[in-house]
């Protein structure tokens, strides 16, 4: 309840401030686009050895926008989105820190092998950009968000290798491939419900309602818990997004 109520505060920050000649200068524009991106460290971490497979899943996005102009360059825009941020991926890493269930026991230490990784995000976000028109056609944004994730998923399994119980030098368990030798894990309670972040974004206007844009969004904070400790990395929405818009006023 607390999350929603900030991200509705932001939103209502913004907009009450226009006023009612604001809102009739105001032109509300419908975005869908496709994303791409991953939930990653800043900065490939020595243990993550290789990236043996990344495959994007499903991540539309679907936004209504009301921009504001100031002038005949400078703007305010905000409104919300409704995302989709997954990825699935699988690396080979060395001395990773793990906690994984195997035959109903769970097990913690460093690993040595192959692990798979599905991130799933479903959220609502409320950006707040500036905007910069370049001429009629061209226009640059950027600003913050906010986001609130109301489904989220941080699941896997380690592999084709060994885990070194409670250090380096602890007892060895071997793990395989099939999916009774392997190690799972689920971290997904241990996930965030309210994300923040920085984007940015161009803007290109084909003819009067149709458009272009191309998007970059950074997560600020990451998507696990402070006190969750079991992933040594933070680890940070990145993805990038393109699509199209139609102006409805």
């Amino acid at each position: 309840m607390k999350q929603i109520l900030i991200i509705l505060m932001m939103f209502l920050t913004v907009t009450t401030g226009w006023g009612k000649r604001g809102f009739d200068s105001t032109t509300v524009e419908l975005r869908v686009g496709y994303q791409i991106g991953g939930t990653s460290p800043v900065g490939l971490p020595a243990s993550i050895r290789h990236l043996n497979r990344y495959t994007p899943q499903f991540n539309p996005a679907l936004q209504v926008d009301l921009q504001r102009p100031f002038n005949d360059h400078w703007g305010l825009l905000t409104g919300l989105r409704i995302e989709n941020k997954g990825m699935k991926t699988d690396a080979r890493v060395k001395n990773y820190h793990m906690e994984i269930t195997r035959g109903g026991e769970t097990l913690a230490g460093q690993f040595y092998g192959n692990v798979v990784t599905h991130v799933m995000e479903f959220m609502f976000t409320i950006p707040v950009q500036f905007t910069y028109s370049l001429g009629k056609r061209w226009q640059l944004r950027a600003g913050p968000y906010a986001s609130l994730v109301t489904s989220h998923e941080f699941t896997g399994w380690a592999y084709d290798g060994y885990l070194r119980v409670g250090s380096p030098t602890g007892p060895r368990v071997d793990l395989g491939s099939g999916k009774e030798e392997r190690g799972d894990y689920d971290f997904s309670n241990e996930m965030r419900r309210l994300q923040y972040g920085i984007g940015a974004g161009l803007d290109w206007r084909c003819s009067k309602k149709i458009g272009i844009y191309v998007d970059l969004n950074w997560g600020l904070n990451g998507i696990f818990r402070s006190n969750f400790k079991t992933v040594e990395q933070t680890l940070y929405p990145i993805y990038g997004a393109l699509g199209m818009t139609y102006r409805i006023k």
